[in-house]
């Protein structure tokens, strides 16, 4: 109560301020902004036991770690199946993967904009996973770079339509008080998916004597999974009665969503600059002498440690222990990078890729919470997509400097890069540090 009233009189002191010229209004916007940013991350509401959560957030859950179950099975072997089979470089592998990320980035803000508009999420996430699952069997039948990067350009624009309606549904299934244990538990479930399937490519790979394409073909089934748990699991919630039809994206409707939302769009992008593509930390297994059937352990150990993390954080932050969260978030991944930077053993991969799983568990639910509590209700799906597209944009710059910085000097510079972002990312987080009482 007191922080509400604290706010309620800072913004009466800010209107003071702009009645008194541009200047002043410039200044105060910005100031209000960097405010209500630090009132997100430091504010520590009562909080109360969670009720259990509603069976759709399971059943996108589920669906989550299905899909990923098959992704993550393709890209724990596709970085060796590209280079090995197909002769790519790694700038090419870089190349391939930032500009994947970022056309799911920018169809992101439409199909969430999209969403707002028709008011219909389930549908577009349905279409999304569709497209994604459909995707699947153009990566064994590849025999060329061209045609894996078409296959990822059809999976990731089905990730581009089903992302920001598929997280503004999640917001939408739950109390605004267990949004944190929602993203958390769909982002735990996620990641068990994303350790199962590497452990699948391993027993794949072990049992089909290493063959890439047979092992690729299994991909294909927990996919179709996805979209029938999606299909028949979740019930939408049904829209606001009154709801005008509008344009799907006008420059109003991006002021709308505030300075808050924007400054945490900027704490996101700085953070995915840090982060580039995981396929590097297979290629980095693989440096070090890890056999082909083993390099993907290294996707298993990053996914279980950000599973296992997740849910917890999730919780964290409905408790009010956001800054915390990101503070130590950020921690492990400077030392993620630093490990992974003067790795020499398979054995220093693997922390180096448990240390990175936890910086994911701590600050990906986190982020997209923090965007949902930012963004106006019905906004919200443009405010994932905006997000997505200000992140993926990130993305491509970050794999692509990764690519180049491992073929002109090699995987150290790769990762002291990514350590310097990240403590740019920290610098960032220091400057909204609250001010001491007076």
């Amino acid at each position: 109560m007191s922080g509400g009233i604290l706010r309620l009189s800072q913004a009466t002191l800010h209107g003071r301020e702009r009645r008194e010229g541009d200047a002043g209004s410039a200044r105060a916007a910005t100031v209000a902004g960097i405010q209500s940013c630090r009132a997100a991350l430091d504010e520590n509401p009562v909080t109360r036991p969670h009720a259990a959560l509603p069976p759709g957030v399971w059943a996108l859950g589920i669906c989550s770690l299905l899909m990923d179950v098959s992704s993550e099975l393709i890209h724990s072997v596709l970085p060796i199946f590209m280079t090995t089979m197909l002769g790519a470089s790694l700038v090419t592998v870089g190349i391939v993967e930032g500009v994947a990320e970022a056309t799911a980035a920018l169809l992101k803000v439409f199909s969430g904009a999209l969403s707002d508009a028709l008011g219909k999420r389930k549908l577009l996430a349905v279409i999304g996973y569709g497209l994604g699952a459909a995707s699947k069997p153009l990566f064994p039948l590849a025999g060329s770079i061209a045609w894996v990067a078409a296959a990822r350009f059809v999976d990731r624009i089905g990730k581009g339509i089903r992302g920001a309606p598929r997280d503004a549904l999640l917001a939408e299934l739950v109390p605004a008080a267990q949004r944190g244990a929602a993203f958390g538990l769909r982002q735990s479930l996620d990641s068990v998916g994303a350790f199962l399937g590497p452990l699948a490519a391993i027993v794949l790979l072990a049992l089909l004597a290493g063959d890439l394409r047979a092992t690729l073909w299994i991909a294909v089934v927990p996919a179709i999974g996805a979209v029938l748990v999606l299909a028949f699991g979740v019930h939408e919630p049904a829209p606001p009665t009154g709801r005008p039809a509008r344009s799907p994206i006008s420059r109003a409707e991006i002021a709308a969503l505030g300075r808050r939302y924007w400054l945490i769009v900027a704490l996101g992008a700085v953070l995915t600059l840090a982060r580039f593509s995981e396929a590097f930390l297979v290629l980095r297994a693989q440096s070090v002498g890890l056999a082909l059937v083993w390099v993907p352990v290294v996707m298993i150990v990053m996914n279980v440690v950000y599973a296992a993390a997740s849910y917890p954080a999730g919780l964290a932050a409905d408790a009010g222990h956001r800054r915390a969260l990101l503070g130590w978030g950020l921690a492990a991944l400077v030392a993620a990078d630093v490990v992974l930077a003067l790795a020499g053993s398979p054995a220093a991969v693997l922390a180096g890729a448990a240390l990175w799983g936890l910086h994911m568990g701590l600050t990906q639910g986190l982020l997209a919470f923090l965007v949902a509590e930012a963004s106006p209700a019905a906004l919200r799906g443009t405010a994932f997509g905006m997000f997505s597209l200000v992140t993926g944009l990130s993305l491509l710059a970050a794999s692509v400097l990764a690519g180049v910085l491992w073929s002109a000097i090699g995987p150290v510079a790769t990762f002291a890069a990514g350590a310097g972002f990240t403590a740019l990312a920290a610098a960032g987080l220091l400057a909204l540090r609250p001010r001491p009482a007076s």
